[in-house]
C-alpha cells in the first residue's frame, strides 16, 4: 500500500460536511427538525477551521522541513 502524507485541513472539512448530511438527512427522515439556515454557519465555519487547520499543517510542515536542501531528500 502506498504511504501517503497526512492533511488534517481536508479531514477536517470531510467531517463538517458529513456531520451537515447527517444533520439533513436526519430531518428527511423525520428523526428531527433541523431549521434551513443551520447549513450556512456550519459549512462555513466548518470550511474556514478547515483552512485555518491546513494552514497550521502547512507551516508546522514547511518548519520541520526548513534546512533540507534537494540534494538531502535523494
Amino acid at each position: 500500500m502506498l504511504r501517503h502524507e497526512l492533511q488534517p485541513g481536508k479531514l477536517v472539512a470531510g467531517t463538517v460536511l458529513v456531520v451537515a448530511g447527517v444533520l439533513y438527512a436526519g430531518d428527511a427522515g423525520g428523526a428531527w427538525q433541523t431549521p434551513w439556515f443551520v447549513a450556512i454557519p456550519l459549512v462555513t465555519g466548518g470550511l474556514c477551521l478547515a483552512g485555518a487547520v491546513a494552514l497550521l499543517s502547512g507551516l508546522v510542515r514547511r518548519r520541520r522541513q526548513g534546512g533540507r536542501t534537494r540534494a538531502d531528500l535523494s
